[in-house]
C-alpha cells in the first residue's frame, strides 16, 4: 500500500489512501413526555457506547473512509469483525484504483489490537507475505485514518469525549429501531475518560490534530449498543483543507471472531517506503 504524507501542526501522518483527494432536528413542538424522556441523558449514554459494546462481546463490521481535499474524493472500504472483549479485530480493507486508472491494489488485511496495527499485503516495499506492525501510540493521529480504517472499538471511545449532542429521531437500521443523535466530541476529553486500552492512542490524536472537536453522528438500539457511528475529521496539507469522513456499521451482535496476532518471524522488520 501507498501512503502519504501530509504535514501538520506536530509532524506528518500517514494515511492509508492512494490519493487524498443548526443540525436540521425534528422539531419538538407538541413532542409528548416520552420524546423529551429520549433527550434527558442523551449525552451520558453515547458516552457510554463503549462500555455496552464490551458487553455486546463481539459483532461484524463495516467500514468507510472518504477523503477529500480539493477536488479529489477517494473513499476506502472495509469489512471483518472485532472481539470487543478481547479488543481485537480484523479487517479486510480494500483502496480505490489510482487516479492513472492502474490495475487495483489487493486487499489490505488489518488487525486492531490495543497499542497496535498489524497490516498484511501493504506494499510500499513489504513483501507480499509479511506484515508490518505500527505503533499506533506513536502516530498523530493515533490510527483514527491512519489505517484508512478507524478502529470500530477507538472510534466508540472517542465519543466518551462527548460534549454536545440532539437527539434527531428514531429510524430503523438492519431490522432493529435506533435512535439517532448528533453532536461534537473532544479528542483530549476522550482520551482523558477513555479505558487504558485506547488511552495512549486517543492522547496522541489529541497532541497531533488541529482541531480536537470532532463531529458525529451515532446510531444506537434500544440496549444502548452502537450500531453505526460517523465521525467527520479535518486537518490541514500544505495549506489545504483536507476532511475525512470515518463510518464504522456494527450488526450481527455475538458473531464469533477469530482474530490470530502474526508470529514473530512473520513480520516485517526492513524499511517501508512512504
Amino acid at each position: 500500500m501507498v501512503v502519504q504524507q501530509h504535514r501538520r501542526r506536530g509532524g506528518a501522518i500517514a494515511v492509508a489512501a492512494t490519493v487524498v483527494g443548526v443540525m436540521a432536528a425534528t422539531g419538538c413542538s407538541g413532542a409528548g413526555a416520552a420524546e423529551d424522556g429520549k433527550r434527558r441523558g442523551s449525552a451520558e449514554e453515547v458516552r457510554r457506547a463503549a462500555d455496552v459494546l464490551a458487553g455486546a462481546k463481539s459483532s461484524r463490521a463495516r467500514t468507510s473512509m472518504e477523503m477529500a481535499a480539493g477536488g479529489t474524493r477517494v473513499t476506502i472500504r472495509g469489512e471483518g469483525g472485532y472481539d470487543f472483549a478481547r479488543r481485537m479485530g480484523r479487517l479486510t480493507v480494500v483502496l480505490p484504483p489510482d487516479p492513472a486508472g492502474e490495475a487495483r491494489h489487493e486487499p489490505i488485511t488489518e488487525l486492531f489490537t490495543p497499542g497496535a496495527l498489524y497490516m498484511k499485503n501493504r506494499g510500499a516495499g513489504v513483501p507480499a507475505d509479511k506484515w508490518v506492525r505500527v505503533d499506533t501510540t506513536t502516530l498523530e493521529d493515533g490510527n483514527l485514518v491512519t489505517g484508512g480504517a478507524t478502529d470500530p472499538l477507538a472510534a466508540a471511545e472517542l465519543l466518551r469525549g462527548t460534549e454536545q449532542v440532539t437527539y434527531v429521531r428514531e429510524t430503523e437500521m438492519s431490522g432493529h429501531k435506533v435512535r439517532h443523535f448528533r453532536g461534537t466530541t473532544d479528542i483530549g476529553r476522550a482520551a482523558s475518560a477513555a479505558q487504558p486500552h485506547a488511552r495512549a492512542s486517543l492522547a496522541a490524536a489529541a497532541r497531533g490534530f488541529t482541531k480536537d472537536v470532532v463531529p458525529f453522528d451515532a446510531y444506537l438500539d434500544e440496549s444502548g449498543r452502537l450500531l453505526k457511528v460517523r465521525h467527520r475529521f479535518t486537518f490541514a496539507n500544505e495549506g489545504r483543507t483536507v476532511a475525512v469522513t470515518s463510518t464504522t456499521v456494527l450488526f450481527d451482535f455475538g458473531t464469533p471472531v477469530d482474530v490470530r496476532l502474526p508470529a514473530a518471524e512473520d513480520i516485517y522488520s526492513g524499511k517501508v517506503r512512504a
